[in-house]
């Protein structure tokens, strides 16, 4: 089905991209699997080709292009290559950090950060989730105190995408006890902040190449100029910026579905069971219908968001559903396609084997697909 979504420009961008990750990325990839981590040049080779916060402004060394259709385009391609596991990083960077330092940086944190964020000299990573606390952000515990020109942070973060490789982590602080949504407050860390430290590199069941780790902050001293926008905001800032996120998440579902369905098409014409091949039979076109009948109708309707969200008109309730719709469908697919590879579905050198594993999780960061449905809900006054 034709998708207006995009222009030429975008298709332009599309094709440049492709080769990026063809040259870049997808040679590697397999071995950053097994090492757990990309290493850190490729944020500076995607850095030097355009491929990163491509909203910053041309002053502070962006493209001054504000259009979330090029971070739509960039995680299509990565799903279609097979190697999301490896860009991971790079979306997380684009669609959901970017975001936090456009809206609420002043100017001299602007200075300071833009620069690096754009050319891949700062990675970036946010800190929400805490051993005790995931989707319930008002239960965040991570203290931050003032001492003089500068904040003490004790607590811990954990699953934090880029965990290691980052420069820059925006982290969720409770800076008033005794205010619950109101006492948040958003603080970068930076790298060599004096009491923070890193835990190990995070052992999933996919997105192996994707760096995850644990975050520790003893008496960690950040300087009161790294604070994100205005004191006790954080909360505000957070669900502000959850509906883009979560938008991408439906994104990488659609993608991640649609290039399963492409693998499998490719699979089931070449091979050959009881002398036919596996796509002639009644069963295997009925699957496949199911699945492309699936992707489709979730593609309109996440283009619909994405437009809506490109207009800044995208509300939490309609980026809630595109999340765990599309998501949902993703598992669905995957798991249909992989059945549909037999014995050779089960094999990690097949992308279907990985994309298996590394879809679970779209059903759980973000938000678990539960607290989605409960967004939903309350937006239907119940």
């Amino acid at each position: 089905m034709p998708r207006p979504l995009f222009t030429d420009e975008h298709e332009q961008f599309r094709e440049s991209f492709s080769r990026f990750v063809a040259a870049e990325i997808v040679p590697h990839h397999l071995d950053w699997d097994r090492a757990g981590i990309v290493p850190r040049e490729i944020f500076a080779r995607a850095g030097e080709h355009g491929f990163l916060a491509m909203e910053i402004p041309e002053e502070y060394g962006g493209a001054g292009v504000d259009d979330f259709r090029f971070n739509v385009v960039i995680n299509e391609e990565l799903h279609r290559a097979g190697v999301f596991s490896a860009g991971a990083g790079i979306t997380l960077h684009n669609d959901v950090c970017v975001p936090y330092f456009m809206r609420y940086a002043d100017e001299e944190q602007r200075r300071r950060w833009l620069p690096g964020i754009a050319d891949g000299t700062l990675i970036t990573a946010i800190a929400m989730t805490e051993p005790g606390t995931g989707s319930d952000l008002a239960g965040i515990a991570t203290s931050a105190v003032r001492d003089g020109d500068e904040l003490v942070l004790n607590g811990a973060k954990t699953f934090i995408t880029n965990g290691l490789n980052s420069d820059l982590i925006i982290t969720a602080v409770r800076t008033d006890r005794s205010q619950r949504h109101a006492g948040l407050s958003l603080v970068v860390v930076e790298r060599d902040t004096p009491g923070f430290s890193r835990g190990r590199n995070l052992e999933k069941i996919g997105q192996h190449a994707q760096d995850t780790a644990e975050l520790f902050f003893d008496d960690a001293r950040v300087p009161v100029a790294n604070l994100l926008g205005e004191l006790g905001s954080g909360f505000r800032q957070l669900t502000g910026n959850l509906p883009r996120e979560r938008l991408g998440i439906a994104v990488a579902g659609v993608a991640g579905a649609r290039a399963a369905l492409g693998w499998t098409l490719d699979y089931v014409r070449d091979r050959q069971v009881f002398g036919k091949p596996v796509g002639t039979y009644q069963n295997s076109r009925f699957v496949l219908a199911e699945c492309h009948t699936a992707v489709e109708v979730a593609q309109a309707f996440l283009d619909q968001c994405t437009e809506r969200l490109v207009r800044d008109e995208l509300s939490p309730e309609d980026a809630a559903m595109a999340k765990w719709w599309c998501t949902e469908v993703q598992g669905q697919v995957v798991d249909k396609c992989l059945q549909l590879h037999g014995g050779y579905g089960y094999m990690v050198e097949y992308p279907i084997a990985r994309a298996y594993v590394d879809a679970r999780v779209s059903r759980i960061y973000g938000g678990t697909n539960e607290i989605m449905k409960e967004i939903v809900g309350r937006g239907l006054g119940l």
